[in-house]
């Protein structure tokens, strides 16, 4: 039976906070108070934003923001992490209920919270089954060309809020073609509304980073839209919002309803997960501690769970709104519960303040966002970097754009597994040679200056030899003693960087040396893995090869190979000495 010791140590790993609420420091806490303020300044008005990327009415923006900050605080293995709603995930969020609900509908914001409740379910069924790995299938270049696409995407449908103008659904030109169809019927008062807010957040943002800009923006825009009669002038506002508290939401479960939602939560949970373990991992290395993925995984869950009951939609970690948490001097967690306290007497006694707020200052705040989310620089470097890695990013792009966000990140993650798939099963072989005045081995194509001994090839595989790469492997070693001048009699294998072998594997190895042998060609490895040879000496490759043909070191094969070469060449002198005599 396990002890209580044991047993404080699992509740601890399941909720983190009481590993480190015991030992908060009350010196702490001005800090965390003035971080928490910080939050909530940026939170208030950028959830009711984010609102409108995923199709609801802002009021549910609101509703998003305070069980997921409690339930990360409990659950979350960082220490400054912020969960809220977010961009990139939202508008997957829009377009997956879109395909089943009216915007606009009951029906739509239903099922938008529905949609919640699957992905934090599927957070901690990922969570449980300890798929924290299931980030590393979406590399940095393909992760980038989607967050590019999708900032024009997400751009490009709030630019009819921004202006005041009618919007249409479809892919980025549809889109595009619409607005500068209805842009010469735009009305001046909400155009000048969104464009002074959106110059005002880039200013403010570039002028004075430290302070929450969307805040004032959105203070600024209601207070005048509400003086010079800008809601007469045709400047849509926000309207009157709920005060109080959100009931709770039942999720639609219906079956057929569910299952169109799953692509959608899982492409969510791949491209959320991948974000709020970047920004989590962000926060640590800046803020020390640790970060557990599977933990972060299992946080995500209630957090999502929690906001679906109650009236909002999804959300994920943010780095943005960590960094604000971060830069105003956040310590712990307890910076989000203030946050999360400050939201709840918002919604509970300041909602009648945002009636008047203007919708062009919300889109001002989501085109702010994603324009600060925007890094073209990182694909001009990559595209000197590497041109197939480029690629990628501007396939990704390229589909997003034409196909849809979701057929775009589909595509990504197929591109990903292709690419992961032919490096795996291409490793890169290479023959080697000395450097000069070392017992160092190289690859000669890399280093021209590395020496290469008559008759011998050293060859090294590049990677795990199993069913898949094998064929590859074989290839590649009988291209390398075609090349060889002249002809080589003794292969040595350079096996350091075979982790992995399989029986396929150590058959064809096995038919490998039986036809060097034919040929008269001698075999040897060096530096075998401890667990391959051990498969190695199983499978009976060990006594094909001989056990005196394993060596510790390259430079080990080479030595016995010159000892062997001197034997046989002394043998042949003899010989023919003794030819002669006779």
């Amino acid at each position: 039976m396990p002890g209580p010791t044991n047993q404080a140590s699992l509740l601890q790993r399941i909720v983190p906070a009481l590993g480190w609420l015991p030992a908060y420091r009350r010196a702490w806490l001005p800090s965390d108070v003035l971080a928490g303020l910080a939050v909530w300044a940026v939170m208030i008005p950028e959830g009711m934003a984010y609102a409108g990327i995923v199709g609801v009415p802002p009021i549910m923006g609101l509703y998003t923001i305070v069980p997921p900050l409690i339930a990360y605080a409990l659950f979350g293995s960082s220490r400054l992490l912020v969960v809220g709603p977010d961009t990139a995930t939202g508008l997957i969020s829009a377009l997956t209920v879109g395909a089943i609900a009216t915007h606009g509908t009951a029906q739509f914001n239903t099922l938008t919270s529905t949609l919640a409740v699957l992905i934090g379910v599927f957070f901690l069924l990922f969570g449980a089954l300890r798929m924290g790995w299931v980030a590393a299938f979406i590399p940095t270049p393909v992760m980038r060309g989607f967050i590019e696409g999708l900032v024009c995407v997400t751009i490009i449908g709030q630019v009819p809020h921004l202006l005041g103008i009618d919007g249409v659904s479809g892919n980025f030109f549809d889109k595009l073609w619409s607005v500068l169809h209805h842009l010469p019927g735009a009305s001046l008062a909400p155009v000048l509304t969104g464009l002074l807010s959106l110059i005002a957040m880039q200013l403010l943002r570039r002028v004075a980073p430290g302070i929450p800009a969307a805040l004032i923006v959105v203070a600024a825009a209601t207070l005048l839209v509400s003086l010079l009669g800008g809601e007469a002038a045709g400047v849509s506002v926000v309207g009157d919002l709920p005060s109080g508290l959100p009931h709770l939401v039942l999720p639609d479960v219906d079956p057929n309803i569910l299952l169109e939602l799953v692509p959608g939560a899982l492409a969510i949970v791949l491209v959320g997960y991948a974000e709020a373990l970047g920004g989590a991992r962000a926060a640590a290395l800046q803020g020390g501690g640790s970060i557990d993925p599977n933990q972060e995984l299992i946080a995500h869950g209630p957090a999502n769970i929690l906001s679906g009951l109650f009236g909002g939609f999804l959300v994920v970690g943010s780095l943005t709104k960590t960094s604000v948490a971060m830069s105003a001097g956040a310590r712990t967690q307890v910076a989000n519960l203030v946050a999360a306290v400050l939201c709840f007497l918002t919604l509970v006694f300041l909602t009648p303040l945002f009636r008047g707020m203007p919708h062009p200052a919300l889109a001002a705040i989501v085109i702010a966002a994603m324009l600060h989310l925007s890094k073209p620089g990182y694909l001009r470097e990559l595209f000197g970097r590497s041109r197939w890695e480029f690629a990628l990013a501007a396939a990704v792009f390229a589909g997003e754009l034409t196909l849809g966000v979701l057929h775009g990140i589909a595509l990504g993650v197929v591109l990903s597994l292709i690419t992961l798939i032919y490096r795996t099963t291409h490793p890169r072989g290479a023959v080697l040679g000395q450097l000069p005045g070392a017992e160092a081995y190289r690859d000669v194509a890399l280093h021209p200056e590395a020496t290469t001994f008559p008759g011998l090839l050293i060859w090294r595989p590049g990677g795990d030899l199993f069913f898949a790469s094998i064929g590859h492997v074989r290839h590649g070693l009988r291209a390398a003693l075609a090349e060889c001048h002249p002809p080589a009699r003794h292969v040595l294998i350079d096996a350091e960087s075979v982790n992995l072998v399989d029986t396929t594997a150590l058959d064809e190895l096995s038919n490998v040396v039986r036809e060097l042998q034919e040929h008269r060609i001698t075999f040897a490895l060096s530096r075998v893995r401890d667990p391959v040879r051990e498969l190695m000496r199983r499978d009976g490759l060990e006594t094909l090869v001989g056990l005196e043909n394993f060596h510790e070191r390259i430079t080990d094969g080479v030595r016995a190979w010159q000892s062997e070469r001197v034997v046989r060449d002394a043998e042949a002198g003899s010989k023919d000495r003794n030819e002669s005599g006779a």
